[in-house]
């Protein structure tokens, strides 16, 4: 079962997810350089503070909570600390180039909470093979937002098209580490539709994906009660039922990924220089 990562500061939702199995929740502390690598995109910049995880901590009785921080920076032994206090099960480190820093996060943690990767620059895909075995990392995660940027895509999943996660995921696994990627929307929605997102999920042996903010957008004829909850419910049963493909049928939907992925990649303007991550 693939973990669904929930990014949340709201007790209530919190409280809705551990409900449901495989959820992760998510409190996101990232700010430093956010609003800038992402401007003039519709893309999530967080308001979420440190007292969130605490507060989110709180409601959960099954549910890992992961805290992302910032960027390693002269605050971070007292961000890390302060998170750790609050609880935190998991702590993410976005942004990073080189190895020297994932290591030196590494060694700042100091084995109190596994660690997860976030691979979302050029220079963290290239330099791969030198950080993969840093201790104390249980999961890679790549972040498609900032990674297409740095290298200079016009689409978010143009890396997964291009085979790119394929070699990640091959390296990750290999280390017997945790795999995860980018973000989904609900089945049937998306410039790559979200069932098509969940196969590739499926095929690369994934074990974690962001739902994305249309998961909490209410159809007309649904229950705002319960549209959350049966779309989480619609998503575990794609994935069984993508779990079961022969590998002809794995190879098929593959293809026909590369192909929308490149389609609509050609449809789009490559991004300006203020864009670039």
């Amino acid at each position: 079962m693939i973990d669904l990562l929930q990014i949340t500061n709201d007790p209530a939702l919190a409280r809705r997810c551990d409900a449901l199995p495989g959820m992760r929740l998510f409190v996101d502390l990232e700010v430093h350089g956010k609003a800038e690598r992402q401007a003039g995109r519709n893309t999530f910049i967080s308001t979420h503070r440190l007292e969130d995880v605490g507060r989110i901590k709180s409601q959960l009785q099954r549910s890992l909570l992961m805290v992302r921080v910032n960027p390693l920076h002269a605050g971070t032994p007292d961000e890390l600390d302060a998170v750790l206090a609050q609880g935190a099960d998991w702590v993410m480190l976005p942004m990073f180039q080189t190895p020297d820093e994932l290591q030196a996060f590494s060694r700042i943690v100091a084995g109190r909470a596994p660690i997860v990767a976030l691979l979302e620059t050029a220079g963290a895909l290239q330099s791969l093979d030198d950080w993969v075995g840093t201790p104390g990392l249980c999961e890679v995660f790549v972040g498609l937002n900032d990674l297409h940027l740095s290298l200079g895509c016009r689409f978010m999943f143009e890396p997964l098209g291009q085979g790119i996660l394929d070699q990640i995921a091959a390296t990750v696994h290999a280390r017997r580490l945790r795999f995860g990627f980018g973000g989904i929307a609900r089945l049937d929605e998306g410039l790559l539709s979200g069932r098509d997102v969940l196969a590739e999920h499926v095929r690369l042996g994934s074990s974690a994906v962001v739902l994305s903010r249309t998961f909490h957008r209410a159809g007309a004829a649904a229950s705002v009660a319960n549209d959350f909850e049966r779309e989480v419910s619609a998503l575990r049963l794609a994935e069984q039922v993508l779990a079961a493909r022969v590998p002809q049928k794995i190879e098929a939907d593959r293809l026909r990924t590369v192909h929308i992925v490149s389609s609509v990649a050609m449809s789009m303007v490559l991004p300006t220089s203020r864009g670039m991550a």
